[in-house]
């Protein structure tokens, strides 16, 4: 399950997306048409160029955008941990989850007094990044 716990989860907006190819689509239309008004020598291509260039640069900084904005938001599953005590002399271990983990499951015997080991706690270990605890001197 360790391995698992590496995998970010990503979410992409398909708003956005449609947004962003809608104005990709438009910008080159734009373009297009001033391509075929420079052809034909009209001075209206201008306006057409200007918004074909400043759709095609929007829509290339909505997709950065949201593309760094995904980068950042990634969330990573935090680790499980399972503790197991000895029944008779109290030998605390802390191991990774395992499949199948459950609280009061015998696991076996102890490797100090041969007593039996039982989970006594599964817990997730909160790690929050950016918060330190701030020491006044």
């Amino acid at each position: 399950m360790s391995e698992e716990t590496e995998q970010p989860t990503r979410r992409f907006s398909s708003i956005v997306l449609v947004v962003i190819i809608v104005v990709l689509a438009l910008s080159l239309t734009a373009l297009y048409q001033a391509y075929g008004l420079f052809l034909k020598e009209d001075l209206t291509m201008g306006y057409y160029l200007l918004i074909g260039f400043i759709g095609l640069a929007l829509s290339t900084y909505m997709l950065f955008q949201t593309r760094r904005r995904m980068q950042r938001f990634t969330l990573k599953t935090q680790p499980i941990t399972t503790t197991t005590v000895c029944s008779k002399c109290g030998l605390k271990n802390v191991r990774n989850f395992e499949r199948g983990d459950y609280i009061l499951k015998e696991l076996g015997p102890c490797t100090k007094c041969e007593g039996t080991m039982m989970i006594s706690a599964i817990y997730r270990e909160v790690t929050q990044k950016g918060k330190e605890e701030k020491v006044f001197t």
